[in-house]
């Protein structure tokens, strides 16, 4: 032994290959293979976080994903990743990482001055001090600050990820002895296969005892053959680095796979991913995840240099690193045997304390015989140390119940492993609604043998309870073996031995806390929740508190909330609660296990979908025209349209009310090519809109368009739009910019789900044409120098009409539709002649000053004419009602359509709703703040009635003066164009500190006859 260096034949690290790396700015060596863990306690680093209440020292518990403590900030700048495990991190050269808790520094942690306070500062503290409102705001940066595990990055991410989805008919989850014994058996068989496993290299526990025997020969040499075939058959995949995190329904697989975290950022290649999200879709899973070994609970256990058993013969025998020289274990089962005596013949000190009252015989003769001291019937109390551990205090343990029966000996030690047994990795079994059972033999939650055959999910192994090596290989092989039958095929014939030369097991104790002799609370802290600082005092607090649920216990306490999900703590927690409670273990049962199995990262999750690859940037046809005209744009559901057009010396106010009086007084152009178009085509299209629309479309002839209203089942408004008749079994609908792909998933559900019985086809056409909406008194004169084979006369072409014909020589539709309440004509052609269309209107509208106007001059222009934004003057809680727009309902049509029986609910149907009404302030100049309170009272102290909201609100160029629209309770009876108001069309609105004076009039303030759209 060198140091804490123990070089093996068997180790899995290379020691001609030592790497340099730093952790908290100190430089250190280590050698390929290792894990930042293991190079971190190869070079003596104990403590390496603080804890998150207390700032307790803490140091490396696991070797694995079970790892609570040791969460670490790898690399710096835009490759910075916050939070990886030191337990699953490679060690690669010039690897840069520190530590994420402890402020200022690691040695010297303000919350560690926390400690000497902990019995003031129990399960619930934040609950029950903060519930105060102004006290919260105070503490809460504060809290925040202490809490927090490593730091997001602050620059863009440089690397990239990617996607993969595949199909197989078999997945085997986890590569240990199990997992490749049944991948063996399922690739001779000839099946597709796919093998899982999150580790570097294949092998499981057997990498970490390689002396073990199977079949006469060592776990090494096993595991070198059947690797080496694996990798021979074509039609078995092996993919490791690759962690299966997920498992949902109709045997989906999310995995993770890690392409370039191992190696040098020098050696990453710009082009391959660093993470790939694999979606593997599997005909038969087999899980063979194992099992993780749990700690038993005592005093102080969360001292550096304390971990569990299984951590220690790992970092021993796969890493060559003996964590302490004069070593302390515990254990209520055989598990840590094997690692005590191996660390004997690495040359440490070594003390067993066995709970049991009769150990495993044969082990205990193999440990005597290395020089292992075995103490049986006793337990560790306490340890001691403060950043680190150095000793511990036993007792003895009264044989028929988990009580002290005496005091026992007094140990030194420099490290310390504890052993409660092994706890089954269930995760991805309970994922997609699997729960596991309580089997009291193994004293674990189990997944059941049969697993879920029915639908194509098996397990083997640790996942089932069977912990012996050879019983585990004995299942896996029968359990492959039904899973081959499933396809009508059968194992290839072979004969061979499986036998082990582990002893017989021993039945473990069955125990959780070790006892101190002292009622819960008033020893030495015993934690099961390293990560959250959850004690087992912690725990009975709640139950104390009358809470009787694990799930409430849990969130009571923060059990299991950690980046580990539990792994080590929540059975010692279910048993513990269990013990408080009174019950049984199975009784409390578990809490509920959800993906991710391990920490993901957002950029995995994201893959390529970043940017514009995410929220793509649509330009309609005429974007370069409107460029070059000095628009300034707006994103309109991932469409950039143009929001207004500066001419010199303009701001954008000015710019919006020349806009709006030129579509006014003379003629403006809109790029209308935004608006959401589905082509809707089959012989009962009549029907389907008569369904789907509150108003009736059945009389509706060619050559016609008409305003609808598209409600949700409860019958509120959700969508609306002008819909064309083409030919009786031929429209065109339109929708709102933001809303045409959810409208077309809406028609196509209910379509699918409810109606298919209906001869309907739809398709969206929105990037196919281009729309140049002409506004304005002369509209129809700047259009007739463009178009001369389409009557654009008043008699000829009415409103609410469209015609075929062409425009600048493009074959087009025209509408004679207006969002603006001005003689109006839509000029929709094929995007690819958008721009040249465009371009030919300006020219001809030279001479009338034609103007190009922006969203923002077009919502002024609703406004004015009291045309609704849905979305923005409603907001999912108004029918066509509220909105005064009865004219668009028909109640007689034969067959309901979508929200019809809502207006019956004794809610939608009460008389004091909020309905759309208009404002008109005292004062012309003030401009209402939209989302401004409307109020009965200029007063506003508390409380007062909120009797609707500002939803729109803008200067009129037009009118000279201020307009608004609001949703009020009862506001069409409160208006006072009409009469009816009774004096209750005074009101008042608020916002920002300011009460303005306002009158509820009609929402039409331009041309309330339509005699302009009618001209």
């Amino acid at each position: 032994m060198t140091d804490y260096r123990v070089k093996h034949a068997n180790a899995r690290v290379d020691f001609e290959r030592p790497l340099s790396f730093s952790f908290d700015g100190k430089s250190y060596t280590g050698y390929a293979g290792d894990t930042l863990a293991s190079a971190l306690l190869a070079n003596g680093v104990r403590m390496i976080g603080r804890s998150f209440k207390y700032g307790r020292p803490r140091g490396i518990v696991g070797a694995g994903p079970e790892e609570p403590n040791a969460l670490t900030q790898v690399e710096t700048g835009a490759l910075t990743i916050p939070n990886l495990k030191a337990t699953q991190v490679e060690l690669y050269d010039q690897l840069i990482a520190r530590r994420t808790t402890g402020y200022p520094t690691l040695e010297f942690d303000l919350k560690s001055f926390c400690g000497p306070f902990a019995r003031f500062m129990p399960a619930g503290f934040y609950y029950k001090t903060f519930q105060n409102q102004k006290l919260w705001p105070r503490f809460e940066h504060i809290i925040r600050q202490a809490a927090g595990y490593g730091s997001a990055p602050e620059e863009a991410d440089s690397e990239s990820y990617n996607h993969r989805t595949s199909h197989a008919q078999v997945v085997i989850v986890g590569g240990g002895a199990c997992g490749l014994l049944a991948a063996l058996d399922a690739g001779r068989a000839g099946l597709d296969v796919v093998l899982l496993d999150e580790q570097n290299e294949l092998g499981g526990w057997l990498l970490s005892s390689p002396n073990t025997v199977i079949g006469g020969e060592s776990a090494a040499a096993w595991l070198k053959a059947i690797i080496g075939e694996l990798q021979s058959l074509a039609n078995v995949k092996v993919m490791t680095r690759t962690s299966a995190f997920a498992l949902h329904d109709m045997n989906l697989i999310m995995a993770v796979e890690q392409l370039q975290d191992h190696l040098p950022l020098k050696d990453r290649d710009e082009a391959t991913p660093r993470q790939r999200l694999h979606r593997i879709r599997a005909e038969r899973i087999l899980l063979a995840a194992g099992a993780i070994e749990r700690p038993l609970v005592f005093g102080n256990n969360d001292l550096p240099g304390i971990l569990t058993a299984s951590a220690l013969t790992t970092y021993l025998n796969r890493y060559g690193v003996a964590v302490g020289k004069r070593v302390l274990l515990q254990t209520s089962n055989d598990y840590a045997y094997q690692g005590a005596c191996d660390l004997a013949r690495a040359g440490c000190s070594v003390v067993l304390a066995d709970t049991r009252m009769q150990p495993n015989t044969t082990w205990e003769q193999r440990a005597h015989a290395v020089g292992v001291d075995v103490r049986p019937g006793c337990g560790i109390a306490v340890a001691h140390g403060a950043r680190a551990v150095k000793g511990a205090q036993l007792v003895k343990l009264d044989g028929n119940r988990n009580a002290v029966a005496g005091q026992g000996a007094s140990f030194e030690c420099d490290a310390l492993g504890s052993s409660g047994g092994l706890s089954p990795t269930v995760h991805l079994y309970c994922h997609d609604g699997g729960r596991p059972y309580w089997d009291e033999s193994k004293l674990a939650f189990v997944a059941p043998a049969t697993g879920r055959a029915a639908v194509g999910i098996y397990c083997a192994g640790a996942i089932t309870g069977t912990f012996g090596l050879q019983a585990a290989l004995t299942e896996a092989e029968k359990v492959t073996a039904a899973l081959i039958a499933s396809f009508g095929k059968e194992p290839a014939a072979e004969t061979r031995s499986l036998e082990t030369d582990e002893p017989e097991a021993t039945p473990a104790r069955r125990i959780f806390r070790v006892p101190d002799g002292k009622p819960e609370g008033h020893g030495k802290k015993a934690f099961v929740d390293f990560q959250n600082d959850v004690s087992a005092a912690d725990i009975h607090l709640a139950v104390r508190e009358n809470y009787r649920s694990i799930e409430h216990i849990k969130r009571y306490t923060a059990l299991g909330f950690g980046t580990d999900q539990g792994k080590l703590s929540n059975v010692n927690g279910f048993a513990i609660a269990a013990d408080a409670l009174g019950k049984s273990i199975p009784e409390v049962g578990t809490t509920t296990y959800r993906p991710a199995y391990t920490p993901v990262t957002f950029g995995t999750l994201a893959g390529a979908n970043e940017g514009e690859t995410f929220e793509p940037r649509r330009t309609t046809a005429m974007h370069a025209s409107h460029v070059a005209r000095g628009a300034v744009f707006e994103d309109v559901g991932q469409w950039l349209r143009p929001q207004y057009f500066l001419h010199r010396g303009e701001d954008q106010d000015a710019a919006v009310r020349r806009e709006c009086l030129a579509a006014r007084r003379g003629v403006g152009i809109m790029d209308a090519s935004t608006l959401g178009k589905i082509d809707l085509q089959g012989k009962d299209v009549r029907e389907f809109l008569n369904r789907v629309y509150a108003n009736a479309w059945t009389q509706l002839a060619p050559g016609k368009c008409r305003y609808g209203l598209m409600l949700d089942e409860n019958g509120m408004v959700m969508d609306d739009g002008v819909t064309a008749c083409v030919a009786d079994d031929h429209f065109l609908m339109t929708t709102t910019t933001g809303g045409a792909a959810r409208v077309l998933t809406w028609l196509e559900n209910w379509h699918q789900t409810e109606w298919p019985e209906l001869d309907v086809y739809m398709t969206s056409v929105t990037d196919h044409w281009a729309t140049a909406a002409v506004v304005g008194p002369k509209s129809r004169e700047v259009l007739a120098k463009v178009c001369t084979d389409i009557d654009l006369s008043p008699s000829a072409f009415k409103f609410m009409d469209w015609r075929e014909g062409t425009v600048a020589g493009v074959p087009a539709r025209v509408f004679r539709i207006s969002f603006s309440g001005e003689l109006a004509f839509e000029v929709n052609v094929d995007a690819s002649y958008g721009r040249h269309v465009w371009e030919a209107l300006m020219a001809a509208g030279d001479e009338f000053g034609i103007t190009p106007y922006g969203t923002d001059a077009m919502h002024v222009l609703r406004a004015e004419k009291g045309f609704i934004i849905v979305g923005q003057d409603t907001d999912g809680s108004q029918t066509p009602f509220d909105l005064d727009m009865a004219w668009a309902v028909s109640m007689k049509k034969p067959f309901s359509f979508i929200g019809k029986r809502s207006f019956t609910r004794s809610d939608t149907a009460a008389p004091n709703r909020k309905q759309l009404v208009g404002l008109l302030t005292d004062d012309p100049t003030v401009v209402l703040a939209e989302g401004a309170q409307i109020i009965e009272q200029p007063d506003v102290t508390p409380p007062v009635a909120m009797l609707g909201h500002v939803t729109s609100s803008y200067f009129s160029a037009e009118l000279g003066r201020s307009i608004a629209m609001a949703v009020v309770r009862d506001g069409i009876n409160r208006r006072g164009d009409d009469g009816r108001s009774a004096g209750r069309d005074t009101l008042f609105a608020y916002a920002g500190g300011k009460t303005h004076k306002v009158k509820l009039v009609s929402p039409v303030f331009v041309d309330p006859k339509g005699e302009r759209q009618n001209g």
